[in-house]
């Protein structure tokens, strides 16, 4: 029945007899040597098990992981805060409206704000965590400063 099923293509799966296995002279090699010298896979002590595991192993990991996650959220939280402020700021300088100036003034706080947080990390006692909020936020931190100093170079381009 399987063999009527099957297309034609495939008549060498259709004969009935054994298929014979073609030796080559590397197989021929590697078959004729004993037992005891073919590569045997054993498995991991548990204690090399651990070593290669994705999780942290050590608590002072977990703490690290704990504080940089805390860090990172506070960071990106003030983050979000200062691009909004210095959206609107914006597009206020750009149309030159009556608060334009309190908006700007706004986005600046906001930058000091998120300034001052990430200084405090990057020179906390942490190195590992401040080594990663560095190289996470860092270069953003410094376009938004740019950007905010543009705008205000901008602004008093048109007074």
């Amino acid at each position: 029945m399987l063999a009527r099923s099957l297309p034609r293509q495939c008549a060498c799966l259709r004969l009935r007899r054994p298929l014979r296995l073609v030796h080559t002279p590397a197989s021929r090699s590697f078959l004729s040597q004993p037992r005891s010298r073919m590569a045997t896979v054993a498995p991991l002590p548990p204690s090399s098990r651990s070593a290669f595991s994705t999780t942290p192993s050590t608590h002072r990991s977990d703490l690290n992981e704990k504080l940089l996650d805390q860090k990172m959220e506070e960071i990106t939280d003030l983050y979000g805060t200062a691009t909004d402020e210095f959206e609107i700021a914006a597009e206020e300088t750009e149309k030159m409206t009556v608060y334009a100036a309190d908006d700007r003034a706004a986005a600046r706080e906001a930058l000091e704000q998120l300034q001052h947080v990430y200084k405090t990390v990057v020179e906390g006692e942490d190195r590992e965590v401040a080594e990663e909020v560095r190289r996470r936020v860092g270069q953003r931190i410094r376009e938004l400063e740019q950007a905010v100093i543009a705008m205000e170079e901008m602004a008093r381009g048109q007074d």
